[in-house]
């Protein structure tokens, strides 16, 4: 099975999760039989910072990926996923390394649209060139998903320390 996984840089499953997957410079393709990686190879996003709906989902299709591991991505994109047959799974941070541990552990599942896209009335559709080339709604998204992180973390250490 491959497993691709939006990265914010190449350095394998060391490389940290990008909050949204169209928008990431980077993909992390990481081959797995049952637990166990068997390769790991870094792609760029040849539609970074300029795509239009479909062509990425189209890119990591031609990859031979079976599963997409983000932190978040648009209705729109999750519909193109399911009509490639690739299970489309949101929710991912922190590194690749945690993500795919996530996945292949069962704690990570499911694809829900993400804030943005539903407030931009793109919960289903996302309109062309709308707001994936608004550097300051993705730096937002980007601060938020790190919120969520950190209040994640600050959780399972107060769990720890109980």
């Amino acid at each position: 099975m491959r497993i691709a996984v939006s990265a914010d840089d190449k350095n394998g499953l060391d490389s940290v999760v990008s909050p949204h997957f169209g928008r990431c410079p980077y993909y992390i393709l990481v081959d797995v039989e049952g637990r166990e990686v068997k390769d790991v190879r870094a792609v760029d996003n040849p539609y970074y910072g300029n795509h239009a709906p479909g062509q990425v989902p189209g890119f990591i299709n031609d990859q031979g990926v079976n599963v997409m591991l983000t932190g978040g991505m648009g209705g729109r994109a999750i519909a193109f996923f399911e009509q490639y047959g690739i299970e489309a799974v949101t929710g991912a941070a922190g590194t690749v390394r945690r993500a795919l541990e996530q996945y292949l552990g069962g704690e990570l599942r499911g694809a829900a649209p993400c804030r943005e896209s539903i407030e931009h009335g793109h919960g289903e559709a996302l309109a062309e060139g709308e707001y994936e080339e608004d550097e300051v709604g993705r730096l937002r998204e980007e601060a938020e998903m790190l919120r969520r992180q950190l209040d994640e973390i600050t959780e399972r250490l107060d769990k720890l320390a109980k």
